[in-house]
């Protein structure tokens, strides 16, 4: 996995401006994917994230990019805690909660939607989608949004200006490791509150 690959997915889960990517990665010999993701792993430990394969085929892997920080916060959400458990999730378990999903992806036929709760969409939008996913649309960009329209679009540039800032970044030979931000689902919210735009 290159770093512009990664940027390209993952820009805003690395700026600590969203809680999880997920991104397909195709190979050729799966051992040398896992042995890939164990040192980007190794990376990303330091800097309070991890990414683990949700699906995995011969061919190709669902790779799930997420702080762990940011989804505990997210899915203690009243409204993330009682949709997930009613799918039958511990959501007071990040960990479990992760490999429920993994689950989900391997053994069900149709995607999982409540997985927008993992990547940071908001419940409300998350909650929208499955009972109608065409019905009150108001934008679509990452996600569809049904509730907060300006927010969400704030959202949207962010994370688009995010990654080219990174790609920008990335080709003038800057290292992922020394892109990726060291952030917690505190702090984060305190940049969100304070309206903070600056930008990697």
């Amino acid at each position: 996995m290159s770093d512009a690959f990664l940027v390209e997915h993952c820009a805003p889960t690395f700026a600590g401006l969203k809680t999880g990517n997920l991104f397909r990665i195709s190979y050729a010999d799966i051992e040398a994917f896992r042995e890939e993701l164990r040192e980007l792993n190794g990376i990303l430990k330091k800097k309070g994230l991890r990414a683990v394969p949700v699906r995995m085929t011969a061919e190709f892997a669902l790779v799930y990019l997420y702080r762990p920080d940011f989804l505990k916060r997210d899915l203690g959400s009243e409204e993330a805690t009682r949709l997930l458990k009613s799918l039958g999730y511990e959501p007071q378990s990040v960990n479990r909660s992760v490999a429920f999903l993994a689950r989900m992806m391997r053994e069900k036929e149709a995607f999982p939607h409540e997985v927008g709760l993992f990547l940071g969409y908001p419940p409300e939008d998350v909650l929208s989608f499955m009972k109608s996913s065409r019905e009150g649309v108001k934008c679509v960009g990452c996600w569809k949004v049904y509730g907060d329209e300006a927010r969400a679009r704030a959202a949207f540039w962010r994370f688009q200006r995010c990654r080219e800032v990174f790609e920008e970044n990335v080709q003038r030979g800057r290292k992922l490791e020394a892109l990726i931000v060291r952030c917690t689902a505190k702090r984060q919210e305190n940049y969100r509150t304070s309206g903070g735009e600056k930008i990697a």
